[in-house]
C-alpha cells in the first residue's frame, strides 16, 4: 500500500480507537499516529498468533484498529502511573 493509504488507514483506525476507548481521542494527529503505530503492533500481534495477512484495505483497518486500541490502553495506563 502507498503512504496515502497508510495515512488514511491510520486515521480511521486511530479515530475509531479513540471513540471506542473511554475519554475520547488525543486529537487528529495523535490518533493518526496511534493508528499507524497500531498497524505495526496489530500486524506483529496477528503474526505471532499465526493469522498472517488479513485481506485488503478492510483487513488493514481492522488490524490497525486492534493495535491502536492496545496502544491507547497502554498509554492511558502509563499516564495514570
Amino acid at each position: 500500500m502507498g503512504i496515502i493509504t497508510w495515512l488514511i488507514v491510520g486515521l480511521i483506525a486511530g479515530w475509531g480507537a479513540g471513540k471506542v476507548m473511554k475519554g475520547g481521542g488525543y486529537g487528529i494527529i495523535a490518533d493518526m499516529i496511534l493508528g499507524i503505530l497500531g498497524g505495526i503492533v496489530g500486524g506483529g500481534l496477528f503474526g505471532l498468533l499465526g493469522v498472517g495477512h488479513v485481506g485488503g484495505l478492510i483487513g488493514a483497518i481492522i488490524v490497525s484498529f486492534i493495535g491502536a486500541v492496545i496502544l491507547v490502553w497502554i498509554t492511558r495506563l502509563l499516564k495514570k502511573a
